[in-house]
């Protein structure tokens, strides 16, 4: 302990430097110019580097803009593209709409002709003698199942006889339809009790009528035969009726 103090008090103790008190703003300002350059210093050492081995700035620079300008004239390209695509499509569907509509048009008038040409043969074969013809008869009856399931389409042609030629006929048609569903025997009557399809079967007329319907029956019934019947207005028994067998 005693040299401890000897050596601390005495001519061998160490030196006692005394300085300046520097503040902590200006060490700062004195530092912070020397991190600055060596910074620099770094940067300047990197881009002088990368130009050394052959990349320089402003060259790749100019470069992603002219790149990136590409790609916005490309995209700009390809949205106008897009949408001369969808309007291309658009245009085709029309076209194929048109054709479609074209084409059922052109069925619709085929069998119109057909129809009428029908028509045509029969009245240029019509007997003339009254004697012969009755006062109400159907003619070309015609049953064929439609495209939709349980479809079925009727068609005929009803004329008056000579006799009764140039008289208005008033009265209402009536359908049946015999089949068989689950094992039972079924019939259906067509028109319905609809205000609608009594009207639609209400016939009048002088010399003669053509008559489409469409028949839908019940899925899972077999039809067996269709009997068309005709009614004066006021009779209670058919004036005229016809059986089609189907089975």
């Amino acid at each position: 302990m005693i040299r401890g103090l000897k050596r601390r008090f005495s001519i061998s103790a160490p030196r006692l430097a005394v300085r300046p008190h520097v503040p902590w703003y200006v060490r700062w300002a004195i530092t912070l110019p020397f991190f600055f350059l060596a910074g620099f210093l770094i940067w300047w050492s990197y881009d002088a580097g990368m130009e050394l081995a052959g990349f320089h700035r402003g060259k790749a620079e100019q470069e992603i803009v002219a790149l990136r300008d590409r790609v916005a004239s490309l995209e700009a390209e390809n949205t106008n593209q897009a949408n001369q695509l969808a309007v291309g499509e658009r245009q085709a569907q029309m076209q194929q709409a048109s054709a479609d509509e074209v084409q059922e048009q052109l069925k619709s008038l085929q069998d119109e002709n057909s129809r009428l040409k029908e028509d045509l043969t029969f009245f240029q074969n019509l007997p003339l003698t009254s004697g012969r013809d009755a006062d109400l008869s159907i003619h070309n009856l015609k049953l064929e199942a439609g495209s939709l399931p349980g479809e079925y389409h009727c068609r005929m042609l009803l004329v008056q006889g000579v006799q009764r030629r140039g008289r208005e006929f008033d009265g209402d048609l009536q359908i049946l339809v015999n089949g068989e569903q689950d094992g039972q025997k079924v019939v259906l009557q067509f028109p319905q009790q609809t205000a609608t399809e009594v009207a639609e079967h209400h016939l009048n007329f002088k010399y003669y009528q053509r008559i489409e319907r469409i028949l839908k029956i019940p899925a899972g019934m077999s039809v067996d035969s269709v009997q068309i019947r005709v009614f004066e207005k006021g009779m209670q028994e058919p004036k005229v009726k016809q059986t089609v067998l189907l089975s």
